[in-house]
């Protein structure tokens, strides 16, 4: 048997597929391997011929290992999956941010400080100076609407009132 032989082939290809699990987990590429030694087993036993029907068999089992085996796979490989919020609107609800460029009076945009990042911002009107905590309200387009936060708010109504 030299290595350009069909069966030696499908049997490498099902082994690299295999040991592949191990960098691309997931339980799918280890079923596709299993099918290679499927293909492999058959073309020695002679009961398929020739690269059609090698690869017809391949493909029929692979869907049936891949539909009778995945969920078994992923009990015992794992896999990367994990459910995330798609609105990152609602992310940003709330979060905390350092005033960078006073923010109004008006309309006038200023910018934040969040996530590492400066992002423009605008207020409800009022002006907010520079240093200022601000939470974020919601984003319009790519700038933040922010608020007084409101610890700060108390600390200067307090200061006001002395």
């Amino acid at each position: 048997m030299s290595l350009t032989d069909p069966i030696v082939v499908w049997a490498l290809i099902g082994l690299f597929l295999i040991l592949a699990e191990i960098i691309l987990p997931g339980g799918i590429v280890i079923l596709l391997g299993i099918a290679c030694l499927v293909v492999s087993s058959m073309l020695w036993g002679g009961v398929v011929e020739g690269f059609n029907q090698s690869l017809t068999l391949w493909f029929i089992s692979s869907i049936v290992l891949l539909l009778g085996f995945r969920g078994l796979t992923q009990k015992m490989i794992g896999g990367d999956a994990h459910i995330d919020n798609t609105d990152e609107a609602i992310d940003v609800y709330g979060q905390i941010a350092t005033v960078k460029e006073t923010i109004g009076p008006g309309e006038h945009q200023g910018r934040i400080r969040f996530n590492g990042s400066d992002w423009p911002a605008v207020a409800d009107g009022s002006q907010i100076s520079v240093g200022e905590q601000v939470k974020i309200i919601c984003q319009q387009n790519i700038a933040f609407v922010v608020e007084l936060d409101n610890e700060e708010q108390q600390e200067q109504t307090e200061q006001q009132g002395n």
